[in-house]
């Protein structure tokens, strides 16, 4: 019986660690911390990354993978997520975490502004993990945006 509740601890704190390495992903991109993001991916120089960002195709391997995120962060003045619905399911040394980006953020200021204007966005992502010996790390990212819901009823609904 104490081999069960052991391995139940365990799978606990691998679901814990998991989390915790998943919002520092986030964390960092908030932070605009190009050094913990490229250290929070895989780099194993034996297996690729891939990420797809909404909209963008697929990217495959460190050099593509990060320059996405450092143009991504150049251009991106504040960014903020709210996770939400973090699910995490564990497979051994695989983990796949998914959530809803609840995403605002802001480009370039204009005119004298402190900020430019903020803009809300919904994107669905999977991030799956791969333990190392230096913890989890990032393998594989894929976000997709959530279209708005329309009201059928609604009649200032001009999408037809």
């Amino acid at each position: 019986m104490t081999h069960a509740r052991d391995r139940g601890h365990a799978r606990e704190a691998d679901r814990a660690a998991v989390e915790a390495a998943n919002t520092a992903f986030y964390e960092a991109m908030e932070q605009g911390d190009f050094d913990t993001v490229t250290d929070l991916w895989l780099d194993d120089g034996a297996t690729a990354i891939s990420c797809v960002h909404p909209g963008w195709p697929v990217l495959t391997g460190r050099g593509e993978v990060l320059r996405s995120y450092a143009l991504i962060m150049a251009n991106t003045d504040y960014i903020q997520f709210f996770l939400t619905d973090v699910e995490v399911s564990l497979a051994g040394d695989v983990a796949i975490v998914t959530c809803t980006e609840n995403i605002l953020s802001g480009g370039p200021a204009e005119d004298g502004a402190e900020l430019g204007p903020l803009v809300g966005q919904l994107v669905v992502a999977t991030n799956v993990f791969r333990r190392t010996s230096e913890g989890w790390k990032v393998w594989s990212h894929h976000g997709s945006p959530v279209i708005p819901e329309t009201d059928p009823a609604d009649p200032d609904d001009t999408t037809d």
